[in-house]
């Protein structure tokens, strides 16, 4: 086993990078400082040099995560196009789905306070609260910033969240092979939310029979 200097630049990167890796591979209940410290090529204790402890691991991949899909948010909203709220739609949940697809080990953790107490990172939630935020932001750009409340919020977050659940871990993924599988299911079934979520409301009475119209 290679014994790199503990204080080699790299070293932090290679740690979380292999971390996440494992996570992706083998889930959580298999990532130890031991066993990242064996995939990385390293003496036991090197990563202690960077890390108190698994949770601290975890943190940093969780802060990390979140800052990626805060910025790939971020970039959605800026190309928003206020006359086009389909593609606006469209932008962000794929860049929120899209996260999850490309980083499904971080995704996992992401979401488990049980592994990663923000309390003890205030980095972590920090970098969650700006992700959140671009989600505000998003609901603002479509409905006006009046609207843009957690209720709303939760309603687009559920909808890509769930996707993305089922995509990465879920029946949907099961059969959809690798990630340009999973990025073709992922665009052909936001392509039909959106349509469904920017229906406009005479749309939706009109779809559904009025009471006088029943059978009894």
């Amino acid at each position: 086993m290679a014994s790199p200097k503990t204080d080699a630049p790299d070293l932090r990167q290679r740690i979380l990078d292999t971390s996440e890796a494992l996570l992706e591979s083998d889930g959580v209940a298999a990532l130890s400082m031991r066993e990242v410290a064996r995939r990385a090529g390293v003496t036991h204790q090197a990563p202690y040099h960077h890390f108190a402890d698994r949770e601290a691991v975890l943190a940093e991949l969780v802060t990390r995560g979140f800052d990626d899909l805060a910025r790939r948010l971020a970039r959605a909203n800026e190309r928003a196009d206020p006359a086009d709220p389909r593609a606006t739609v469209l932008g962000s949940s794929s860049a929120y789905v899209g996260f999850a697809i490309d980083h499904p080990g971080a995704f996992r953790v992401m979401f488990r306070p049980d592994l990663c107490d923000a309390a003890r990172f205030p980095a972590a939630k920090e970098a969650g609260e700006r992700a959140y935020g671009e989600l505000l932001r998003l609901v603002g750009l479509l409905h006006g910033e009046a609207a843009a409340d957690a209720t709303l919020a939760s309603v687009y977050w559920s909808v890509v969240h769930g996707l993305a659940c089922l995509i990465v871990d879920g029946p949907l993924g099961w059969g959809a092979g690798g990630a340009r599988e999973r990025r073709a299911l992922m665009k052909t079934t936001l392509e039909r939310c959106a349509d469904l979520m920017l229906l406009p409301r005479a749309a939706v009475g009109q779809s559904r029979p009025s009471p006088s119209r029943r059978s009894p």
